[in-house]
């Protein structure tokens, strides 16, 4: 399934289209117990990064590859999704996957 991401500005051009291979049965991880901290908001694309390459031991060619994106970028989706995972184990914060942005709400 394909994915369109949307620039940041009005400026450069449009980002590729991210190949994405399934969506996650659950959208969010809560600590127990439930804490009042912000969560942590991680993207589709760095979700199925963080899954191709460690979960699936995929090396950054071959998930850059099947996402149809550069090894650069995969290094780059793997990099934020691991710190943010980190950052939310050991911080005791909520774990959200974010919408698309075509799904999200504006309200």
């Amino acid at each position: 399934m394909w994915r369109r991401r949307h620039r940041c500005g009005r400026r450069g051009r449009f980002p590729k289209p991210i190949m994405l291979g399934m969506t996650p049965p659950v959208n969010s991880f809560t600590p127990d117990p439930p804490g009042n901290l912000e969560p942590i908001f991680i993207e589709m694309a760095e979700l199925e990064a963080f899954r191709l390459v460690d979960l699936e031991g995929l090396s950054q060619e071959e998930a850059g590859r099947k996402m149809g994106v550069s090894r650069g970028t995969i290094w780059r989706l793997v990099q934020n999704a691991r710190r943010k995972t980190a950052q939310a184990l050991s911080q005791g914060r909520p774990l959200n996957i974010a919408p698309l942005t075509s799904e999200r709400n504006t309200s």
